[in-house]
């Protein structure tokens, strides 16, 4: 993996990946990965198709535990508020859901729940134990957040099913923002969006790296030329 951008060449990072390996089955997905992101800025992957990208943030909030066949080795170590500085790798499997809240991840393809608008972001919250009228204005503010209030606020018990590729997409953006991550993965946040939507959201990111930590995937060059604080490249 090659670094190809730095603004920030301090090494103490809130991410801090060394020599981390992926296999799936007997094939080597990732080999050799070092990588560190800086706290507050957007670091961005890229690399061709196939190449391992959407595999290195899965690792990064231990996703990959849920991949039949899936082994890692290395250190992925992050920098938490509740945590200190510590290596995910060898986090319990009970502490695997409070990571995962501190570490959100938005898949490329968005895994909507079957259930209402309303539901598709207050799952988090309920999990959490938040409901009520906080969690209503958690719920609220994420939408916002997404510009995607105005365009469900009258329609939150409809299906999330019924929502367009887009609109999904920004779903679940919601979702993960409600929980107010410190660290944010994102696989290729805006490729359901059109040119409007995705220069909004790419705003919204650079407004969200003054609190939270980003590491994204992008096939878009110039995007990642106006995001992109450190870029690596792989493959």
């Amino acid at each position: 993996m090659a670094s190809e951008k730095n603004t920030n060449t301090d090494s103490s990072g809130k991410v801090v990946i060394e020599g981390l390996n992926v296999f799936y089955r007997r094939k080597c997905v990732l080999e050799d990965i070092n990588l560190v992101a800086q706290e507050k800025n957007i670091t961005c992957i890229i690399g061709p198709s196939g190449c391992g990208k959407s595999t290195l943030l899965m690792a990064i909030n231990r996703l990959l535990d849920e991949i039949p066949h899936a082994r890692i080795s290395g250190e992925i170590k992050v920098r938490l508020e509740q945590n200190g500085f510590c290596n995910v790798l060898k986090m319990d499997d009970s502490e695997l859901p409070q990571l995962r809240r501190q570490i959100g991840m938005v898949f490329q393809h968005p895994n909507i729940l079957p259930m209402s608008i309303l539901n598709n972001v207050a799952f988090p919250l309920k999990i959490m134990g938040l409901k009520g009228e906080k969690a209503m204005q958690k719920i609220a503010r994420a939408l916002r957040m997404v510009y995607l209030w105005d365009e469900v606020k009258d329609r939150l018990n409809s299906s999330a099913i019924e929502l367009s590729g887009g609109q999904k997409q920004r779903l679940c953006l919601a979702r993960v923002l409600v929980m107010e991550p410190e660290i944010l993965l994102l696989d290729e946040p805006t490729s359901f969006l059109d040119q409007r939507l995705g220069e909004k959201i790419e705003t919204l990111l650079e407004h969200l790296k003054k609190e939270v930590t980003l590491i994204v995937v992008s096939h878009y060059r110039d995007q990642v030329k106006r995001l992109a604080d450190k870029i690596y490249r792989l493959g």
